[in-house]
Formats: structure tokens, C-alpha cells, sequence
């Protein structure tokens, strides 16, 4: 049996944050979770990694999913970063290569695809 997907989501509304996490898991995803960048980068240094970072674009505490995506590259660079907003991409700022984009609103079989499938060759 292979290993389950490992998640990191970044979430700062709690109740989006459990119900996703959730969900996540009950489709077999191992999911760890952060309320804000700075929570993020402490969990990106502790053992065992993660194959995905998912996060908000625009979060709290000084830290938003841009800035997280650099501390991601460097941390786990075998790792997936991939960014959500309810923004369209045009009003945003330009993302780094290496990341991926999801817009809001997404349904959960959307997020639950783009975690799965493989990354997408750069």
C-alpha cells in the first residue's frame, strides 16, 4: 500500500481550516494543518516533510502564501506549493514558477484532483 499523499494546509478561518482538513481525510490525504505563514515555516522544519504545501495567498501575521512558497522552495523542494485565492490571477502578483494556482471559489473533488495529480513539469 502506497504511502499517503502529505498535506500541509495553510488556513487562517478555522472552521474552513477543520472542515477541509476533514474532508482531506477522509480521502485517504494525510493532512497537517497552519493557521498562518509563520505556524507554516515551523512545520516545514520538522521531521518527515510534506509532499504539498497548500495555502491561501492572503493570510495573516505577516506572512502571506507568496512569501511562504520561498520559504517551501527552500525547506522542501521536492515539495508542491500550490496557492488559492479569490482573486483572479491577473489582479495578482506574479507567482513564482514553481507554484500552482487554484481559484476560489473551488469545489473539494477540484482540490482533491490537483493534490493527486502529479506535478506538472516546469
Amino acid at each position: 500500500m502506497p504511502e499517503p499523499l502529505r498535506v500541509l494546509m495553510v488556513e487562517d478561518q478555522q472552521d474552513l481550516r477543520e472542515l477541509i482538513g476533514q474532508a482531506l481525510q477522509d480521502f485517504g490525504i494525510e493532512i497537517h494543518t497552519a493557521d498562518d505563514g509563520p505556524t507554516a515555516v515551523q512545520l516545514l522544519r520538522e521531521p518527515g516533510g510534506f509532499d504539498v504545501v497548500f495555502s491561501d495567498i492572503s493570510m495573516p501575521n505577516g506572512m502571506s502564501g507568496v512569501e511562504l512558497s520561498a520559504h517551501v522552495a527552500e525547506a522542501l523542494p521536492q515539495a508542491r506549493m500550490i496557492l488559492a485565492s479569490g482573486y483572479a490571477r491577473s489582479q495578482l502578483p506574479p507567482l513564482p514558477a514553481h507554484v500552482e494556482f487554484l481559484p476560489k471559489p473551488y469545489r473539494l473533488r477540484q482540490l482533491v484532483a490537483l493534490l493527486q495529480a502529479p506535478a506538472p513539469a516546469l
